[in-house]
């Protein structure tokens, strides 16, 4: 994978290779990503989890580590994930998760965007995208 930077490519040096939320209840949080993703929970010694992909994920794919935090969520996310269906059925996929726990979220979109923001069971917003990213 390269990057255009200034005119030129550049060989991309990092990757993202794990995603980490800090929470207050890591069980509750740990089903809801773990049912979301389809990924397997490992409980941490620590108390926090790690969520694993399943066997037949990408290579490369991202863990999840949820990390126990004394305080809740305040404010809007400033970064957030964007999932999309692996089914093709976004409007299903919102519907899925929101049987899961999460909650539709208003974060000022006009209906017009080609994503649904939703919110995890402790308010972190994420968003289902209606296709693939542009």
């Amino acid at each position: 994978m390269t990057r255009v930077s200034r005119g030129y490519a550049t060989p991309m040096t990092s990757r993202i290779a794990q995603w980490t939320l800090d929470v207050q209840d890591v069980a509750v949080m740990a089903r809801f990503w773990a049912g979301a993703l389809g990924y397997r929970v490992e409980a941490g010694d620590d108390g926090s989890a790690k969520l694993y992909p399943p066997e037949d994920a990408p290579p490369g794919a991202q863990t999840v580590w949820l990390q126990a935090s004394a305080g809740p969520k305040s404010g809007k996310n400033r970064n957030h994930p964007d999932l999309v269906s692996a089914a093709g059925d976004p409007a299903g996929e919102v519907e899925r998760l929101l049987g899961l726990g999460a909650r539709r979220a208003d974060v000022g979109q006009t209906g017009e965007e080609g994503f649904t923001v939703l919110a995890d069971p402790e308010g972190n917003e994420f968003c289902v995208l209606h296709g693939p990213p542009s």
